[in-house]
């Protein structure tokens, strides 16, 4: 009968629009759980802002975040590690928070008091080397930026918070650049430096009397050393870094920098468990 057949496709549709609540239902609660989950997980790392830190020589201040592991303040008789990153205002963006309670949850990383150093519209000058400025005229303000970090900032966070001696220094690609300039003038103050997509093309004017005069700057300081440095070095370029290359070597000049900036450590004494490469194809 035409009826029966009505109302078996009424069923039919009743029963797919049923289906239909009752997966959207779930879905929304494993997406509320989800969320609920994943706040929790950042809620294990605490989030302080210590506002306006001068740095005397710059003449100026800046925001420092601190992000503080997971038990930071139920094991009071415990010190912890401590990570500097330049270009802390990135953070944020980069979700370094979301990355710490992964990586500390999962046992990957052993809890870090990790600080967030923001860099301002000066970038360009107080990145850099202290030695001596580029042949762009750059860098001119590199060793006041040194000297707040390591006179100003690091005792500052040291006797706020519960630190480890010697501290981790990451910063990427001009901010790597100035990561391995400071740790390198202040070795006895760090154990690991990382420095993703350096720059390391950063040269010397040809009329530089400090350094080797037209010579890139980081290499030369390696090449000058006698000894090696105490601390390990991680370093990290990309495939798609950047497309120049300067020699016409088929080797983009940021992986090519690196390399060379690695040979010239190796040559000074820095064995493979000293200095780690990742290089990261795409």
């Amino acid at each position: 009968h035409p009826l029966r057949g009505f109302a078996k496709s009424r069923r039919l549709v009743h029963m797919t629009l049923l289906f239909v609540a009752v997966l959207g239902a779930f879905l929304s609660g494993f997406a509320i759980w989800g969320k609920r989950k994943r706040q929790r997980l950042l809620d294990t790392i605490e989030v302080i802002t210590l506002s306006g830190v001068a740095a005397t020589q710059l003449g100026n201040q800046r925001d420092i975040t601190v992000y503080l592991p997971p038990h930071y303040r139920t094991r009071e008789n415990e010190r912890f590690d401590v990570l500097y990153i330049n270009d802390g205002q990135e953070c944020e963006a980069l979700a370094l928070r979301d990355t710490l309670a992964r990586l500390t949850a999962a046992r990957r990383i052993r809890p870090l008091i990790t600080v967030a150093v923001p860099t301002n519209d000066n970038r360009l000058h107080e990145y850099g080397t202290a030695i001596a400025m580029n042949r762009l005229g750059l860098g001119l303000l590199a060793p006041a930026y040194t000297h707040f970090f390591v006179e100003e900032l690091m005792p500052l966070i040291e006797s706020t918070f519960r630190t480890k001696p010697e501290a981790g220094l990451l910063g990427v690609s001009l901010g790597g650049l100035s990561a391995f300039d400071i740790a390198w003038n202040n070795q006895d103050r760090f154990a690991v430096v990382g420095i993703l997509s350096g720059s390391f093309w950063w040269r010397a004017d040809d009329e530089e009397e400090r350094i080797d005069a037209g010579r890139r700057i980081a290499h030369s300081l390696a090449r000058r050393a006698t000894m090696p440095p105490p601390f390990r070095l991680f370093f990290q370029a990309g495939t798609r870094d950047e497309i120049n290359d300067r020699d016409g070597n088929g080797v983009i000049d940021a992986i090519q920098d690196t390399l060379d900036l690695i040979s010239e450590l190796q040559a000074v004494g820095c064995g493979p468990e000293q200095v780690t490469y990742i290089e990261v194809a795409g």
